[in-house]
C-alpha cells in the first residue's frame, strides 16, 4: 500500500510517498481501506514541526479519514466487510470526561493518520458513516466537525433562541454555523472577504461582520444583539480574544478552540471577563461517543459539510499548500485511490 510520511523537520515538501505492508486486522479489529481524508490546520502545523518538540519519526499524518471495511478481526460485532465507516480523533478516548491517556491517542500525532491506503482501527474506535454523506464528506467530520460540535453542543450548550458568533470561513467555524442553526440559534458570523461573506449568509448566518473595516466587531455584536452574544466559537487564539471578550454577555462562554490570528495584543482585557463572570472554555474535538451523536444529528437533518476543494492522492502536497494559502472555504479533502 502506499502512504504518506513525514520522516523528519522539514515541513510540506518534506513529506514523503512511501510503500508500506497492508496491515492485518488482529482481535477486535477492523482493517479499512481508506478512500478519503480530510485536512485541519492542526495537520499542518503538525507538519510544519508546530505541534511540540516530541514529535514522533516517520509519522503518517492526518487525522480524518473514511473508507470501507475490508477485512475484520476475531471476536468483531456489529461490523461487516463492506461497511462505510470513519475513524474517531482520539481512539483511546471512548466516552466520559477526557483524560491524559485519552488524549495521548490522537490520530496523526500520537499514532499514525490517515494519510495511507489501508490501515486498522480499533472497533470501538469507528463509527458507521451517515447514510447521506459520501466517504469524502465523512472525512470532513472526526477532527474540525467534532470540535465545532463539542463548542456549540456539548459544551456550549446552546438553545433555540441563543446567539453565536463564529469567525472566519474554516472547517471548524462553518461546522459551527451550521450546528448553531440546527440548534435554532441567530448566528453572526466574521470574516475579512466580502465574498465568502456572502457565501456565509447563504449558509444561514443572520449577520455577517467584515472585521477588516469593522476593527471593533465585538463591540458591533455587542450592539446587534443587545447584551452580547451566548457564545463565541474562538479559533483565532489570543489575536482575537479581546473582540471576543467585548462580543460575549454577561454569563456567556467562549469556546476557545484555535491559534490562527496570531500574538496576543499589548493588554488582554482579562479583567472584564472576570467582571462579566465569562467562562473561557478550551475545546479539543470529543470522544467516540461524541461523535456518534454528532453523526446521528447530521442524518436525522440530512446536514452535509461544505468541501472547498477535493485534491487526489498524488497531490497532497498541493493540498497543504492550498490550506497554508487560507484561501479555503469550508474543508479541503484527499480522495484516495
Amino acid at each position: 500500500m502506499k502512504c504518506y510520511e513525514l520522516q523528519g523537520p522539514g515541513g510540506i515538501d518534506a513529506l514523503a510517498l512511501v510503500d508500506k505492508p497492508i496491515p492485518q486486522a488482529r482481535k477486535g479489529e477492523l482493517l479499512v481501506r481508506l478512500t478519503a481524508a480530510s485536512l485541519n490546520y492542526r495537520d499542518l502545523l503538525t507538519v510544519k514541526g508546530g505541534y511540540g518538540s516530541r514529535q514522533k519519526f516517520p509519522l503518517v499524518p492526518c487525522s480524518d479519514g473514511a473508507g470501507v471495511v475490508e477485512a475484520v478481526g476475531e471476536g468483531v460485532r456489529g461490523f461487516a466487510i463492506g461497511d462505510r465507516v470513519l475513524g474517531s480523533f482520539f481512539e483511546g478516548w471512548l466516552g466520559g470526561e477526557p483524560s491524559e491517556a485519552k488524549m495521548r491517542s490522537a490520530l496523526g500525532g500520537a499514532v499514525d493518520g490517515t494519510l495511507s491506503e489501508y490501515r486498522v482501527f480499533r472497533t470501538d474506535a469507528v463509527v458507521k458513516t451517515p447514510a447521506h454523506l459520501t466517504d469524502i464528506e465523512a472525512a470532513t467530520l472526526p477532527c474540525a466537525g467534532l470540535t465545532a460540535w463539542s463548542a456549540v453542543v456539548k459544551l456550549g450548550n446552546i438553545k433555540p433562541g441563543a446567539s453565536v458568533l463564529t469567525q472566519g470561513s474554516g472547517g471548524v467555524s462553518i461546522f459551527a454555523l451550521q450546528i448553531a442553526k440546527l440548534c435554532g440559534a441567530r448566528v453572526i458570523a466574521t470574516s475579512s472577504s466580502e465574498a465568502k461573506m456572502a457565501r456565509l449568509k447563504e449558509l444561514g448566518a443572520d449577520v455577517t461582520l467584515n472585521y477588516k473595516t469593522t476593527p471593533d466587531w465585538g463591540k458591533r455584536a455587542r450592539e446587534i444583539t443587545g447584551h452580547g452574544v451566548d457564545l463565541v466559537v474562538e479559533v483565532g487564539g489570543v489575536g482575537t480574544l479581546n473582540e471576543s471578550i467585548r462580543a460575549t454577555r454577561i454569563g456567556g462562554s467562549i469556546a476557545f478552540i484555535g491559534v490562527l490570528a496570531g500574538p496576543p495584543p499589548a493588554e488582554l482585557r482579562l479583567p472584564l471577563m472576570v467582571m462579566q463572570q465569562q467562562r473561557l472554555q478550551g475545546v479539543t474535538v470529543g470522544s467516540v461517543e461524541d461523535l456518534q451523536a454528532f453523526c446521528d444529528a447530521l442524518a436525522l437533518h440530512g446536514t452535509k459539510p461544505v468541501i472547498d476543494r477535493v485534491f487526489p492522492f498524488d497531490q497532497v502536497k498541493e493540498a497543504f499548500h492550498h490550506m497554508a494559502s487560507g484561501a479555503h472555504f469550508g474543508k479541503v479533502a484527499i480522495a484516495i485511490g
